[in-house]
């Protein structure tokens, strides 16, 4: 009787362990970690999050976010529409120009001919805008039209005014107005060149003192603008203080805390910068119309021109600007406060 021999359990082959499979790596990672369009994805995508989770917190609170823009746009809009009116009286150069005119009283032998010539001259000379040759029998009839004597002067056996060329500059600065003159001054048949420095100077020291009555004012305003957007965005982290803490409880950093802010400040700034533009060009138009009618009174057709595409774009550029850095302030001001417990 044969048996049937039993192998022990040591000659037992075991199965040979299958290789283990490598684990296969993610895309977009490598032996080190993730790359560079990895963190860039992560980065952008932590962006769009607090950017939408600031619009939807502003999207809550309307009204408030509304009347926190128009304040912010009101501040906004004084210097630029200060300016703005500078700009739109700095365009009547031609008045401003006729109020620095040169006159050139010619003398009495000078005739017609030699006033035209002289006028002709002087207009191809550098820094003539215009230059206008008035006549002595011009002059006389122009006289005679203004002060009332028109009788009396008929009576006169002779002309006694001069033919005037009358200058006009192409700048109103006073020490290039008055080598002008003394230039001018030297040409012959000219008897006196005058020109009205003092009138040239309080023009200037008028211009300069709005120059510098529109930058107090700015800096004024644009402190204060940075005060509201401070305590309106140090209320929204008081909202959020507990929030806040477990952030910080479980790791996050002070940039993934102060990130939203910052978009709600620019934000802020945005719709200020929007509604500032249209208060601006609402105003300027509104305003216009009184101008027009005044200068139509003087025969003048000068109107207000409107906000300028490029002051405009200036202006939300820097009502955004103002808005990021006003929230950058009031959230380092308050983040160390806001470590957890």
């Amino acid at each position: 009787m044969s048996t049937t021999r039993t192998p022990k359990v040591s000659e037992r082959v075991a199965p040979k362990p299958a290789d283990p499979q490598p684990a296969k790596k993610k895309h977009g990672e490598d032996d080190d970690g993730p790359d560079f369009r990895t963190l860039l994805h992560a980065w952008l995508e932590s962006h769009r999050a607090s950017l939408a989770d600031s619009l939807r917190r502003l999207g809550k609170q309307p009204i408030g976010s509304f009347f926190t823009c128009l304040v912010m746009a009101v501040a906004l809009s004084m210097p630029m529409g200060l300016s703005l009116l500078l700009k739109n009286v700095e365009k009547l150069g031609g008045s401003w120009q006729r109020a620095a005119q040169i006159s050139l009283y010619l003398k009495l032998d000078a005739g017609s001919r030699e006033g035209e010539a002289l006028r002709d001259e002087i207009k191809g000379m550098p820094g003539v805008a215009d230059a206008l040759y008035v006549s002595r029998e011009q002059a006389l009839e122009e006289f005679q039209q203004q002060s009332g004597l028109g009788e009396a002067l008929r009576e006169l056996p002779d002309n006694p005014l001069p033919g005037v060329v009358v200058v006009t500059p192409t700048e109103v600065d006073k020490p290039a107005l008055e080598a002008l003159r003394q230039r001018l001054s030297e040409l012959p048949r000219v008897e006196v060149a005058q020109l009205d420095l003092l009138w040239v100077e309080r023009l200037a020291a008028i211009l300069k003192l709005g120059d510098r009555f529109v930058f107090g004012l700015a800096v004024m305003l644009i402190s204060a603008l940075l005060l509201v957007i401070g305590n309106t965005i140090r209320l929204h982290i008081e909202n959020r203080r507990t929030e806040i803490e477990v952030i910080k409880l479980v790791g996050g950093t002070d940039a993934y805390v102060r990130r939203p802010f910052l978009y709600m400040g620019a934000l802020y700034g945005l719709g200020a910068g929007v509604l500032a533009w249209g208060i601006l060009a609402f105003g300027l138009n509104w305003l216009n119309e009184a101008v027009v009618g005044l200068s139509g009174l003087y025969g003048s057709d000068f109107a207000l021109g409107g906000v300028p595409a490029s002051d405009g774009l200036s202006l939300l550029i820097g009502a955004v600007l103002l808005g990021y850095i006003g929230a950058w302030i009031a959230v380092a001001r308050h983040l160390n406060e806001l470590a957890p417990r």
